[in-house]
């Protein structure tokens, strides 16, 4: 007869662990009564500044998900001198974004030269439709006053 391995050994390991753990203090939280701080810069959801956007399109180009969908349209506006040249400015008709496709990869916040786009701690925006994840641009402008100040600069 071949000899089998002592299974008490094994068992009185597992048991110890078992009594360590049954008093300490559990890791995670309870989600829906307690809610967990985010880290600050967290990756939340992205945040839309209409002032800042210019519509110059370099977020949709570059999201590789091209999850973004942005529509404008050119103003003149006056000369700012008597006699000066007319002006010409982009307006923001449409900025959606469709957070089932995102992947949160960020690359459009990057890009973006005007810093219109910002990440937000925000992490609650789950909905039942699915249809109900692409945001418009007054959700995401609405998402800008969540957005936490910048970290200062080393000098």
């Amino acid at each position: 007869m071949a000899d089998t391995p002592n299974p008490i050994p094994g068992m009185i390991r597992g048991m110890s662990v078992t009594w360590k753990t049954l008093f300490t203090k559990p890791v995670t939280v309870n989600y829906p009564k307690v809610k967990e701080e985010p880290h600050p810069r967290a990756r939340g959801v992205i945040a839309l500044d209409q002032d800042a956007c210019t519509v110059c399109m370099l977020c949709a180009r570059s999201c590789p998900d091209w999850c973004i969908y942005i529509e404008g349209h050119k103003e003149e506006q006056e000369p700012s001198k008597p006699g000066g040249r007319v002006r010409v400015r982009a307006e923001l008709d449409r900025f959606d974004i469709d957070y089932a496709l995102c992947m949160y990869c960020g690359i459009c916040v990057e890009v973006c030269p005007f810093d219109a786009l910002f990440w937000s701690p925000e992490y609650e925006y789950g909905e039942q439709e699915m249809g109900e994840l692409l945001h418009r641009k007054e959700k995401l402008q609405d998402w800008l006053e969540t957005v936490p100040d910048a970290p200062a600069l080393e000098s």
